[in-house]
């Protein structure tokens, strides 16, 4: 009898013995986990300061160079859209780039381009410049829609017959687009939504801006 008991207490604290290094072991795969979860924050607030940085010197870059070449548009100090009125390319309900588009862009695109690739970095920062072509609330949707594609293609075409520096890796870049008048002001004619908008998109933009909302829920 004695010795079914000291088997039975055997057996109990070989169990225990069992279930205490289970517990053990999962304590240090979750202090692992933790500092590897710890170490990817990091590294991901590390590119995203830098991305932040690199989009900061592209954006301010191009500002400070279109004001030494006169040319009066900005781009935007966030997203760096730049906005040029249908007025300097186009005549009202034509496609067809006007000589006052044509040198605009002869002026433009050079600059615009230069800095873009001015370094690995922020050429590398920059995966798709979208030539979007847009419209006023005025006249019919779908003449809107169509006219905004076609500017849009004009003006990319004309890019094309070009000759400056990083022409070729520009246009590995270029996506054109027609949003007509989406963007428009729906209760009144404004001339300033017909225009041509060049607008960046950045590289991990999605996955940066997912993070972006980590860090808010946590704050």
């Amino acid at each position: 009898m004695r010795n079914t008991r000291s088997m039975q207490r055997s057996v109990d604290a070989e169990e225990s013995g069992v279930w205490l290094s289970i517990g053990d072991l999962m304590s240090v795969l979750l202090m692992i986990f933790a500092l590897l979860l710890i170490t990817a924050l990091v590294q991901i607030s590390d590119v995203r300061e830098k991305s932040q940085s690199t989009r900061i010197v592209i954006i301010k870059g191009i500002n400070d160079a279109l004001e030494s070449a006169g040319i009066e548009v900005q781009a935007d100090s966030t997203t760096g859209d730049i906005s040029i009125l249908d007025s300097i390319l186009f005549d009202q309900n034509d496609y067809r780039l006007k000589q006052s588009g044509k040198d605009f862009l002869e002026r433009f695109i050079p600059i615009y381009s230069d800095v873009i690739f001015q370094s690995k970095s922020t050429a590398s920062e920059v995966s798709r410049i979208v030539i979007e072509g847009h419209s006023s609330s005025e006249g019919s949707f779908d003449r809107n829609m169509e006219l905004s594609v076609l500017r849009a293609n004009s003006v990319t075409k004309f890019i094309s017959s070009m000759g400056f520096l990083n022409k070729k890796p520009f246009f590995d870049k270029v996506v054109i687009s027609g949003r007509g008048p989406l963007e428009a002001d729906k209760n009144h004619v404004d001339v300033k939504d017909r225009k041509v908008k060049f607008r960046f998109q950045f590289k991990d933009d999605q996955f940066l801006g997912y993070f972006s909302e980590v860090e808010q829920v946590e704050k």
